[in-house]
């Protein structure tokens, strides 16, 4: 049994950081039914096998994982919210494939700190405009979003992603820019999620309460601001 690292609070099911490399089958057997949402971050997963044994899931955290271009998604009919930063994911059509088949109701999403995300936090040499034209890409394919990754899609966006988003594909990583021996090193102490494991209790939406801002290739990056230092 695993029960000492189980946070489990009004459908809310937190098991982070126990540096698991996949699903326990524990969760599942316990939870799955009846939980809405789940935050895994922290941990070490490398497959989301066993994810189907929640089928009522709204609110779905894997930031800080080593999650890759070879993750299944599940089909989860009622997956509104999807945050998936600083894993190892590098081809963004892949994944916004296995979104768009996989997640019929999704309307927030953020992939920071993964190389599929061309912004300043997974290559230094990444300016605005490279992070913009991935941005029309992605509501291009998934014009129902609401939350791209550090701010709100705005109507003026979506009008633009739908006009020129198609033509705007993402270039994967080659792969030897993937161990980052020929990139200028990203000094930061950036986590896209606070800095202590949280538990059910001090649970706060990663999009609607909090606010996000991205100034460009100088910046310090997408800061997260809770409540309670607003």
């Amino acid at each position: 049994m695993i029960r000492e690292g189980i946070n489990y609070l009004d459908t809310r099911l937190c098991y982070s950081g126990q540096k698991c490399h996949k699903i326990p089958e524990t969760l599942v057997k316990l939870y799955g039914a009846k939980v809405y949402t789940l935050d895994l971050s922290f941990n070490e997963l490398v497959t989301l096998r066993g994810l189907e044994g929640f089928p009522l899931l709204r609110e779905l955290i894997l930031d800080n994982n080593q999650l890759t271009d070879n993750i299944i998604l599940p089909y989860m009919p009622y997956l509104q919210t999807l945050s998936i930063n600083k894993n190892k994911i590098t081809d963004i059509e892949g994944l916004l494939i296995k979104i768009r088949h996989n997640l019929p109701a999704i309307n927030y999403l953020s992939l920071l700190g993964n190389k599929a995300c061309p912004n300043q936090l997974s290559d230094i040499s990444n300016d605005e405009e490279d992070y913009q034209r991935y941005r029309y890409h992605v509501l291009y394919h998934l014009p129902k979003l609401k939350f791209l990754d550090s701010s709100k899609v705005d109507d003026s966006e979506r009008i633009e992603a739908s006009r020129r988003g198609k033509f705007m594909k993402i270039v994967k990583p080659k792969q030897n820019e993937l161990g980052g021996d020929n990139l200028s090193p990203i000094i930061s102490n950036y986590t896209p999620l606070p800095r202590t494991i949280r538990s059910p209790n001090d649970h706060k939406g990663m999009y609607s309460k909090c606010k996000y801002k991205y100034t460009g290739k100088h910046s310090e990056g997408n800061r997260f601001i809770s409540n309670n230092d607003l």
